[in-house]
């Protein structure tokens, strides 16, 4: 027990260690603004300008894939545009680094906190240890239970309706006699939400078979569903298996490898989420990944920081607020006249990455101010 208080010690160190250094490396230049704020921005709130900087921190459970990168680099963007200092931190899938770094952080001085992926009950008493000492919180994708503390906003993408576009093209397109993998992981609100409209698609359409699921959460689901998938295919000849439902991208990511490399692009993917990577594997020629339901991961990033900045503001905010998904098809890249990112798909998805939710006058005037 002894050894083990040590090891217990050093990580909490080592932890608290790393936060310090992201906050170096991470904040740059543009995370703090020079002078008041209240001198560049008039009728700037009082919570605001009485701090110089605003500084936040966003600490997110899982990690290790294009997504959360974006997540953290929308959060980021957006609160040093406004002149915030802003630090990250993610756990990639370690539930002990992730908690260490909440209370690690909660005695840094930090004015808000942004929380993504708590899914366990000690994340409920994160929330509420920072809400106790006064501090606004605003989660993404984390336990419902988390929204009875007074004063929580929770956000997360409409994951039924993310399910519904990416599940309702699947039967558009493979009918309602499909024979398909699933990929999944139960444990995380945002599964939970998925698979609900997973069940209520199999009850209105009894001709699909669920032919095999696969599902990890870790730093390496891309690999781990890559190697599943390649040994699943060798059960099923040509012609057994007609789509592949991924409830997430990594999962969408390593499943399409797997079907490149035995030559089975005759079966589709219906994904969800969307990235650079993503986007790039979805416009190979004869990619199996034929749609992907997602929404900006950058923009959900800014607007907790938005949602977050009225809090520190005094400002009203929603004690829920979910992002709404659109659907990205494969056939709608194909014509384009150079290769789709997430910057340039907004050329073909209207609005796409561009949101005035919850951005108030004064967040403009800060950000024009900062020259943002």
């Amino acid at each position: 027990m002894r050894g083990f208080k040590h090891v217990r010690k050093l990580t909490t160190l080592v932890l608290a260690f790393m936060i310090v250094l992201t906050g170096c490396t991470e904040s740059g230049s543009g995370g703090k603004a020079s002078g008041k704020l209240a001198d560049k921005v008039e009728n700037l709130p009082a919570g605001i300008a009485e701090k110089d900087p605003v500084k936040l921190m966003v600490v997110r459970k899982i990690g290790g894939d294009d997504h959360t990168a974006q997540f953290l680099a929308g959060a980021k963007q957006e609160g040093e545009a406004l002149g915030f200092k802003v630090d990250t931190f993610s756990a990639n899938g370690d539930s002990a680094k992730f908690h260490d770094a909440i209370a690690q952080a909660i005695n840094s001085d930090y004015d808000g906190f942004i929380i993504s992926h708590g899914d366990d009950p000690a994340s409920v008493q994160d929330v509420k240890n920072i809400t106790d000492k006064g501090i606004p919180v605003v989660t993404f994708d984390s336990l419902p239970e988390i929204g009875d503390i007074a004063g929580v906003t929770q956000t997360s993408q409409d994951d039924e309706q993310l399910a519904k576009l990416a599940l309702d093209k699947l039967v558009e397109e493979q009918g309602p006699d499909a024979n398909i993998i699933y990929l999944w992981v139960d444990g995380f609100p945002p599964m939970v939400r998925r698979n609900t409209v997973y069940q209520e698609t199999l009850k209105n359409n009894p001709g699909i078979k669920e032919v095999e699921r696969f599902g990890v959460a870790s730093d390496q689901t891309s690999l781990d569903t890559q190697n599943a998938v390649s040994a699943i295919l060798t059960k099923y000849p040509k012609g057994e298996i007609d789509a592949i439902f991924a409830t997430w991208d990594a999962f969408a990511i390593g499943a399409a490898r797997a079907l490149e490399e035995a030559g089975r692009t005759e079966i589709k993917i219906y994904g969800i989420d969307v990235s650079n990577a993503d986007l790039e594997l979805i416009q190979k020629q004869d990619s199996p990944w034929v749609a992907t339901a997602a929404v900006d991961p950058k923009m959900i990033g800014a607007i907790n920081v938005r949602l977050l900045a009225k809090k520190i503001a005094g400002e009203e905010t929603p004690a829920v607020h979910n992002l709404e998904p659109v659907l990205i098809e494969r056939s709608s890249l194909e014509g384009a006249a150079e290769a789709v990112n997430m910057v340039n798909l907004a050329d073909i998805i209207p609005n796409w990455g561009i949101s005035t939710e919850f951005e108030e006058d004064w967040m403009k005037a800060l950000k024009e101010a900062g020259g943002k």
